[in-house]
């Protein structure tokens, strides 16, 4: 997908004291999260994440943002902050690097950890400064202020970036709940007196803007695991995503209580937990921890398995489990939870995995029917206290699809807001700030950027249509040897069919039909290889779609003789 935006043209150069906004993701999409913020010449990013592929992307491992509005500019970037350590903030990091790998990574301790760990994968040895909510630093003309908040994830923080041509504050990804596990709230203090000094632009997390209220906390997830553990007879297999500190750490301690082991599957889940644990964010009770190898040897109503593939991601422990294709083997009396919320999307691919586990005799407690996940997003209540304690001349929607996008700016006008002060803007539109004023002046292309196994950038939307065509509808082959000099057919064709539904026995209706088609065109001259070929594929298609309704990818191959 690209987005030409047709009604927006090429931005003007960047005027003197002005801050240029781009976002090269995360606007009208849960994922990519990159924004790019430009003063006298220099860049500064926040975040550099990675979307992940939905079922009409067959064959996409990862999907990155569009990094060609930067890319021959990579020598004027200050820093990269990372707003926390999600796969949508932090996953495209390393393709980033690779073109230049000494932009300076700017995070909290966790942050960095998971992302060193990642960059080590990529053999990239990155520039890292350490940050913690109250600092403060330069990165050129950008002062740059930290301040904590709290996520579904440890060292979460927002970003107060001060530049001569004004104010932003960008929440990140945040929720205000008043009682957290790790005791580490949301510094409103200091969002109200960053407020007071005065905000020019807010670029707050939309996500959840559509709901009504306040967050619960998490700490009342913690009964409701505990009840779980209390009613399983066998093996309970909690799947929640690799970097979701908190929720791990509530299954060990109910483990822990229940008198249970505790084994990690997934490579995400084990290297995370690692880190977490060394780090100091996580606490492991001791011998709680066993090796999935060692499972066998322990009775089933002492197992517990921590999983990856809580949005029902098709390689994932989780779907494997489902599909009876791993190591271990769901059995009838398992209890398995999915602890977490659904990404918008993916509600297809977990529904067949609950399915799936139901099949084996699982019992599957997810959001739906019992209160074991928490959204580490803020719903409409807190977005609305935000604005009000913030008081920003500008908002920026971020962090959301367009439906999330418009309803934050809908709360933006019930605190008063007028039309003027609300920026809806998606990925490449360009947002200029200048004498306290904040309004889009353009557009830049900015399209999908597809990671396909060591591919990356190859892929096309055109390729996708053919990898749906291909999943969806198969593909027919006609072999034709013709006269080189005359273009008539020297033998009869030969038809060969993958996945169109199409009977062997059906040939016999089509080939008198590319016969005639080809004996026309050789009457008529027509001895150009390409033409025979169109001819072929016009002939076979229209009598596929007359006898089967179906559209299949129709490959004619010319052979000269």
């Amino acid at each position: 997908m690209s987005h030409p935006h047709p009604d927006l043209g090429t931005p003007p150069p960047l005027a003197d004291e002005t801050l240029r906004v781009v976002a090269l993701g995360g606007l009208g999409e849960i994922g990519r999260n990159m924004t790019v913020f430009e003063y006298g010449g220099k860049l500064l990013i926040i975040d550099c994440g990675v979307l992940f592929p939905e079922e009409e992307q067959p064959g996409v491992d990862l999907i990155l943002p569009d990094f060609d509005h930067i890319a021959d500019r990579l020598d004027d970037v200050e820093a990269l902050v990372l707003t926390h350590g999600h796969e949508d903030h932090i996953g495209a990091v390393p393709f980033l690097l690779r073109q230049r790998p000494d932009i300076p990574l700017v995070g909290s301790r966790l942050t960095l950890a998971l992302l060193e760990a990642k960059l080590s994968e990529h053999k990239i040895k990155p520039e890292l400064v350490r940050v913690a909510e109250g600092d403060r630093l330069e990165f050129g003309d950008f002062d740059v202020e930290f301040l904590s908040v709290n996520h579904s994830i440890p060292d979460a923080l927002a970003v107060a970036l001060r530049t001569p041509a004004g104010s932003v504050l960008h929440t990140g990804d945040f929720k205000m709940d008043q009682l957290p596990l790790d005791g580490r709230l949301t510094d409103l203090a200091g969002f109200a007196r960053f407020g007071d000094e005065g905000v020019d632009l807010l670029l707050s997390d939309s996500t959840n803007a559509e709901v009504p209220g306040f967050v619960t906390s998490e700490r009342d997830i913690s009964g409701v695991i505990d009840r779980v553990f209390t009613n399983a007879d066998k093996r309970v297999i909690v799947a929640c995503f690799a970097s979701h500190v908190h929720r791990v750490q509530q299954v060990l301690d109910a483990a822990h209580e229940h008198g249970r082991k505790v084994a990690f599957v997934g490579r995400s889940m084990v290297r995370n937990m690692g880190i977490a644990r060394d780090l100091g964010y996580l606490t492991v009770p001791a011998d709680l921890l066993v090796d999935v190898r060692s499972l066998d040897d322990l009775p089933p109503e002492e197992v517990v398995l921590i999983s990856t593939g809580s949005q029902g991601e098709p390689m994932s422990a989780l779907s494997r489990m489902a599909n009876r294709d791993h190591q271990i083997r769901i059995e009838r009396g398992d209890t398995v939870i999915l602890a977490s919320s659904l990404i918008p999307g993916n509600e297809n691919s977990v529904n067949r995995v609950i399915n799936g586990l139901t099949r084996w005799g699982a019992k599957v407690v997810h959001k739906g029917n019992a209160l074991v996940h928490v959204s580490g997003h803020a719903p409409a209540g807190e977005l609305l206290y935000v604005l009000n304690m913030v008081r920003p001349k500008h908002l920026m929607p971020v962090h959301g699809e367009w439906r999330h996008l418009r309803a934050h700016a809908d709360l933006a006008r019930l605190t008063g807001m007028g039309d003027d002060q609300v920026v809806i803007a998606e990925d490449g539109v360009v947002v200029d700030l200048a004498r306290g004023r904040a309004r889009i002046t353009g557009a830049v292309r900015c399209g999908y950027v597809y990671v396909d196994g060591l591919s990356v950038g190859d892929v096309t939307e055109s390729a996708l249509k053919d990898r749906r065509i291909l999943g969806e509808e198969g593909f027919i082959s006609v072999i034709i040897a013709v006269d080189s000099t005359s273009g008539k057919i020297v033998s009869e064709p030969e038809i060969h069919t993958r996945g169109s539904g199409i009977d062997s026995q059906a040939y016999d209706e089509v080939l008198p039909r590319i016969q005639d088609t080809l004996a026309i065109a050789a009457a008529d001259g027509v001895t150009d290889v390409t033409q025979i070929r169109q001819l072929v594929r016009r002939s076979v298609g229209r009598w596929v779609n007359e006898t089967y309704r179906r559209r299949p990818m129709i490959v004619p191959v010319v052979v000269e003789v």
